[in-house]
């Protein structure tokens, strides 16, 4: 049987422990490639589509900043929350069922949403999407998982899995983008909702099914403090950068909820005899560098659309339809990509390739920090390039060197630990920038509208209007027409400010990540199999189904 050893506080594993009974093989892989990445394709296609409709959704219903964080975070939120727990299920009873329920969530909240007359509903449809969409996560790359024990071919799915995410990303603006031309917001939640169906449907049908029950067990005290611990963190970071400030009881009740919450987790993950997400695993230092870089880059990532799109929308005042094609470049680049980086894989250390990732984010960013409101689509299509093509070097090596950092039966827990911190740093994302871009903001924007020459009334007026609805507010100040276009001046040079500072954070975070990759991951090149003459055995297989791309398959034991 296969065995996994804890020695000397790493996890150890045998030549044996890279196959074990339970792999039963797939008959259709090709076809669970294909489910899995439509699956992908449709939890991703609402980020990149609400995040360009967030000015339209504020006209229509008067929500302020706050309320626009909560309508991207409550859809990330139970995304982030709910991995693993979809993950355990989809273990223990079978990765087509928690597939099939993951695409019935995502159609409920997305209808829900589609019928939304307030934002508190919009937050409803937008949770039970998000959890749709943990599902859905945590499921497909554990049937491409099962599908390819062989570590060259589940790479080569795994990046095609990685591409459908950023196609979601990159065609979900486009598509609301045209919606918005010709209909209501509501109407964006739409397509994803016809994709799950459809999706859905032919799943019942042809999907092979599996499951990985080695040693698992539902954990209720870990997912409880998990989530108590996720929501308290983006609660209290989104509460403490609205207008009431960061001492707040409720918002101070939130953070220490969120470490208790932690520490809860931890407790009972160490002491639960089939935990949710063994901490064992964090002993291996290229799942952690994993972790670690793929939180970092989604945070910058979603953070910087999110911050983006509010500049587009109210500084600049551009069109929906012209929002979606200036996130087009960067989504599609970075679509565009990822083929190449999956060829890439296998032979290239996954380390160079996510250096390359992060240089190029990391550039992006600083490259955006001379935005202004006058700047053109000709102006953003370099720095939104360069940020697409960094996406595509890090999100398709990312989840092989977590899955394959840890032996093949603990995969799709990896899987799920990794994708859960991908939410988490998408969720804190829109919720840290958001603060900072509200915060910048105002403080930014008293020494705009003295210099604007407007009478002190009316500067006040901005300023009051500003503090009650948000970055929103630019576009009804009631001013006279007069005074509104140099309050106008004052508030996009104060939002340009603002959008500087973000993006200086979020190239601080790619240099992090860069760190954490050269002393987590490493440069190592992946070792190939040896052949059954190599390894002096005429019995063993070609190759073992080890796990992607990074595993010293033939020796014993060997550290992963």
């Amino acid at each position: 049987m296969a065995v996994a050893q804890l020695k000397e506080g790493s996890l150890t594993m045998s030549a044996s422990a890279i196959s074990t009974p339970h792999h039963r093989p797939v008959a259709r892989p090709a076809l669970t490639t294909v489910l899995a990445c439509l699956g992908m394709f449709a939890a991703y296609v609402p980020i990149g589509s609400v995040s360009v409709s967030l000015s339209r959704i504020q006209q229509g219903l008067g929500a302020s900043t706050s309320d626009l964080q909560w309508v991207s975070d409550a859809f990330i939120l139970p995304m982030a929350a709910l991995i693993l727990t979809f993950g355990l299920i989809g273990d223990l009873y079978g990765r087509k069922k928690a597939y099939l329920a993951g695409m019935l969530l995502f159609a409920a909240g997305s209808v829900t949403s589609l019928t939304a007359h307030s934002v508190a509903q919009i937050w409803v449809g937008q949770a039970v999407a998000g959890a749709g969409a943990a599902a859905l996560a945590s499921s497909t790359l554990a049937l491409i998982s099962h599908a390819y024990p062989d570590f060259r071919a589940r790479a080569k799915a795994i990046a095609a899995w990685a591409a459908s995410l950023s196609i979601g990303m990159a065609l979900g603006p486009l598509i609301s983008g045209v919606i918005l031309e010709h209909a209501s917001w509501r109407w964006i939640f739409l397509p994803a909702a016809v994709i799950t169906a459809v999706t859905g449907l032919v799943a019942v049908r042809m999907l092979e099914d599996s499951r990985s029950a080695h040693g698992r067990a539902i954990d209720v005290p870990g997912q409880i403090a998990a989530i108590v611990f996720i929501v308290g963190l983006i609660y209290g970071v989104i509460e403490g950068g609205g207008a009431g400030g960061w001492g707040r009881t409720k918002v101070i009740g939130a953070f220490v909820a969120a470490g208790l919450g932690l520490i809860a987790f931890v407790v009972a993950e160490l002491r639960s005899p089939s935990p949710m997400l063994s901490l064992k695993l964090f002993a291996v230092r290229r799942f952690t560098g994993a972790g670690v870089v793929i939180a970092i880059v989604m945070f910058g990532m979603i953070g910087s659309v999110f911050t983006l799109s509010l500049f587009f929308g109210n500084a600049q005042r551009l069109s929906v339809l012209d929002i979606a094609w200036r996130m087009l470049v960067l989504n599609g680049v970075s679509v565009a990509t990822g083929p190449l980086v999956g060829r890439l894989i296998g032979r290239i250390a996954p380390g160079v390739l996510l250096c390359v990732g992060l240089l190029s984010t990391g550039g992006a960013m600083l490259w955006l920090t001379g935005l202004e409101v006058d700047s053109g689509f000709g102006a953003m299509v370099g720095p939104l390039a360069l940020f697409g093509l960094g996406m595509g070097f890090v999100l398709t090596p990312i989840s092989s060197v977590a899955v394959g950092s840890v032996p093949h039966h603990l995969a799709g827990m990896a899987g799920a630990g990794n994708n859960t911190l991908r939410q988490l740093g998408g969720a804190l994302g829109p919720a840290v920038l958001g603060a900072v871009l509200t915060s910048r903001l105002t403080s930014a924007l008293p020494g705009h509208l003295a210099d604007s020459g407007l009478p002190a009334a009316d500067q006040q007026r901005v300023g009051e209007a500003l503090a009650r609805g948000g970055v929103g507010a630019a576009g009804h100040l009631g001013l006279s027409p007069e005074a509104t276009g140099p309050a106008l001046n004052a508030i996009g040079a104060s939002f340009a400010d603002a959008v500087h500072v973000c993006m200086t954070i979020g190239a601080i975070g790619s240099l992090v990540a860069l760190v954490a990759t050269a002393t987590l991951i490493g440069f190592r090149r992946p070792e190939q199999p040896r052949s059954p003459r190599a390894s002096g055995s005429s019995s063993a297989p070609a190759t073992t189904p080890a796990s992607a791309g990074t595993r010293e398959a033939s020796s014993a034991p060997a550290e992963v």
